[in-house]
């Protein structure tokens, strides 16, 4: 900006072609020096009123947007100068009067205040756990303790939503630096580890960890005190800017095609005294903030760490970071017998449905909270039908260890609804005296929830608090916006077609039609297609005829023209009973001939399977140890003193926690029926509805947008104030 010439160039629709799957940035990047200056910034605003540019669209971290904020604060005095060296006109001064500016934060640390996660921090804990995964099997086999460095030099997000998603051993962040004596803590609880027979110990380092003296814990330092007091071979591994590569998640792709949606909205309906806003993610959400208020607070934070006011820093950071540190406490630091409260309550936890990535996370997080809590856990086996057959043992703190990062179900997950099975299943309730049931699982765990709640006035020991958490990879579970498992599958989809249109690149004009999973709920293929680039996703929700099919065939038709190679179609696996994958395919083949050729796949249950993401580790985790301590707060309310038993048969005692735009909320399962088309087992509304319009936009489709879901400017004290329960 402040070079002009070559460096500002109007984007063309191709420019910005095939542009999604890069990372790193396209247009370029830099810490710019001269901007810091008053000539620097002058020479900038004469480069943009020369091209009448009035509008920016600043994607940075703080600093930037900081820049940013300044140059519009000073821009009528910059237009004075220009037109005083006699550089612009008066008229051209007038015409470009006032700079509207809206912020998005790129920034792979997450370190800005105001906003849930920030563009880049997904991708970079893509990276990380990649690397994690994998030097966990060469510690397995080599009994080793490795201390890993993350980035971070300011702000432990990376470090500690990393050592969530992976159970490490120990974290070491800026914002919570360890009490004195942390050293024999932490070499005590390596030591307790290796008794338990666990063959590895993995410590997470953020590049800035200090100790309560504001002096800095190094990786060396770590390394030297394990082998030094417990002779352990130790290795450090230093991820540098490995986190700052790579291609860009599903998860940053939606997030970033989100944010630019509603900076644009933002910027047409600035006016010259609109403050510059920054758009931010507030739960699932797009919320806009004023952009000084957010710098100030983030500047605030580190005033905090630098005065030693820890837990402020901490609560600044805001409820995401905060909830982050509370779950990772209770799931990774054993409390020993004595200091449990003994509440002798006996809870079950088990998988129905399909297989969804996360499930073992949510266990994990699930089993260890709910022994926190004092209670005794069960699991079972193979969700209703292992329960009926009386495949129920007690689970213990060390048998969920490494269950993070495993894909599937290791408790085993079944299909099989209780209703026909409810004499067995409540006389296995009486057997082990089960006093909770935690069921983590899909449509299958919802429908099995109401049938149990149906049964209660026949079988007395099925009044007890139930809660059902929604695991499954098509998203299709009404009072939640997002299930364990979803990103999952959006993930194993976008990579692969990246690979797949890759695959098409030197070669004559080509067209993918992808078959994707989800029953009839379009989610996959909806988001998938935002994710990948696609042309058109053909989903159950959305009817369409011969004629839709013709006008996206020409569509395809005219753009291939273009330069542009290759053309995508999403296909959800039950959006027609007669417009099949292989009518689509012969269809678009037929019609496309001369022009472009056609290829189908089929992409099946590799979307089930696989490593889970950051994020379903991370939610998975999070919403079971929501889940198991509301199951606390339930049992002591139920709990008869005179009987001494639970009795829970109100309509909130069996619910589903979900995910509710901005905060995790219980829900009655009895009152989302009204919610429920049973049928197609599908929500009747669903929110990702309104991303498809952005989808055919971007496929250069002539439609109109939703705004009415766009966010209003909000302050961001307000904000904090009324999420303060969210997760």
């Amino acid at each position: 900006m402040v070079d002009g010439g070559d460096n500002i160039k109007e984007a063309s629709w191709e420019s910005v072609s095939s542009m999604l799957q890069v990372g790193g940035t396209v247009i370029g990047s830099a810490r710019c020096k001269d901007f810091r200056t008053h000539e620097g910034r002058l020479d900038a605003a004469l480069n943009l009123v020369q091209r009448g540019i009035t509008n920016l669209c600043v994607i940075g971290g703080d600093g930037s947007l900081t820049g940013a904020n300044l140059f519009r604060e000073e821009w009528s005095g910059l237009l004075d100068e220009l037109v005083q060296s006699g550089q612009i006109s008066e008229e051209a001064a007038q015409t470009h009067s006032a700079l509207h500016i809206v912020g998005m934060v790129g920034s792979i640390d997450n370190d800005f205040c105001g906003t849930d996660m920030t563009i880049g921090t997904d991708s970079a804990l893509h990276r990380i756990i990649e690397v994690v995964d994998a030097i966990m099997t060469t510690a397995q086999s080599h009994q080793r303790t490795f201390v890993l460095e993350v980035m971070g030099r300011h702000c432990g997000y990376l470090a500690l939503v990393s050592a969530l998603a992976c159970g490490a051993d120990w974290v070491l962040i800026p914002e919570m630096p360890p009490k004195d004596g942390w050293e024999e803590q932490m070499c005590h609880k390596l030591s307790e580890n290796r008794a338990d027979k666990k063959r590895l110990n993995i410590i997470i380092v953020a590049e800035g960890a200090i100790d309560q003296n504001n002096k800095p814990i190094t990786t060396d330092l770590i390394k030297d005190l394990v082998v030094r007091c417990l002779g352990f071979d130790t290795r450090v591994t230093i991820l540098g800017h490995v986190q700052r590569g790579g291609t860009p998640s599903a998860f940053d792709r939606i997030l970033a095609s989100r944010m630019g949606v509603e900076a644009v909205l933002a910027l047409l309906e600035a006016s010259p005294g609109t403050p510059a806003c920054v758009v931010s993610l507030c739960g699932n959400q797009a919320v806009r903030l004023p952009l000084m208020e957010c710098v100030q607070m983030t500047q605030e934070v580190q005033k905090a760490m630098d005065e030693k006011r820890f837990e402020e820093a901490v609560k600044l950071r805001g409820r995401s970071f905060e909830n982050n540190l509370n779950t990772y406490k209770l799931l990774s630091h054993r409390k020993i017998d004595t200091e449990l409260p003994h509440s002798s309550f006996n809870v079950a936890v088990l998988n129905v449905g399909a297989p969804a990535a996360g499930m073992n996370a949510a266990v994990r997080s699930a089993v260890r909270v709910g022994i926190t809590e004092g209670h005794t856990l069960f699991a079972v086996n193979d969700g209703f039908e292992g329960f009926y057959k009386g495949q129920i043992k007690e689970i213990n703190w060390g048998d969920v260890g490494g269950w993070t990062g495993q894909g599937g179900s290791l408790l085993g997950t079944k299909r099989t609804l209780p209703a026909k099975h409810i004499d067995k299943i409540a006389e296995q309730m009486k057997i082990h005296n089960i006093n909770a049931l935690l069921v983590i699982g899909g449509f299958e765990a919802y429908l099995g929830l109401l049938e149990l709640q149906a049964a209660r006035s026949k079988h007395a020991e099925l009044c007890v608090p139930m809660v059902m958490v929604p695991a499954t990879v098509s998203n299709n579970i009404p009072g939640s916006d997002l299930s364990i498992g979803a990103d999952t599958a959006l993930n194993a989809i976008t990579d692969t077609c990246d690979r797949i249109k890759q695959s098409a690149s030197g070669t004559k004009r080509r067209v993918f039609i992808i078959e994707t999973m989800g029953g009839y709920c379009g989610y996959l293929a909806t988001v998938g297609g935002l994710a990948a680039g696609a042309d058109a996703a053909y989903i159950y929700e959305e009817p369409f005829d011969i004629r839709d099919l013709q006008s996206n065939v020409e569509h395809l038709t005219e753009k291939m023209k273009t330069s542009i190679q290759r053309g995508l179609v999403l296909r959800n696996e039950n959006c027609s009973e007669n417009y099949t994958t292989d009518f689509i395919y012969q269809l678009y083949s037929e019609e496309g001939k001369g022009v472009f050729d056609c290829r189908k796949n089929i992409l099946g249950h590799m979307q089930q399977g696989g490593a889970p993401s950051p994020f379903d580790r991370n939610f998975g985790t999070k919403i079971a140890a929501k889940a198991m301590q509301w199951i606390s707060k339930k049992l002591k309310e139920f709990y008869r003193e005179g009987e001494g038993r639970v009795f829970a048969n109100s309509e909130d005692s069996a619910c589903l926690l979900g995910m509710r735009c901005r905060a995790l909320v219980f829900q009655p399962v009895i009152q989302l029926k009204d919610e429920t088309d049973f049928v197609h087992r599908i929500p009747k509304e669903q929110w990702w509805l309104r991303l498809r319009p952005l989808m055919k936009i971007l496929a250069k489709y002539k439609t109109s947008y939703d705004v009415s879901d766009s966010g209003q400017l909000e302050h961001i004290v307000r904000l904090r104030a009324k999420d303060i329960s969210a997760i």
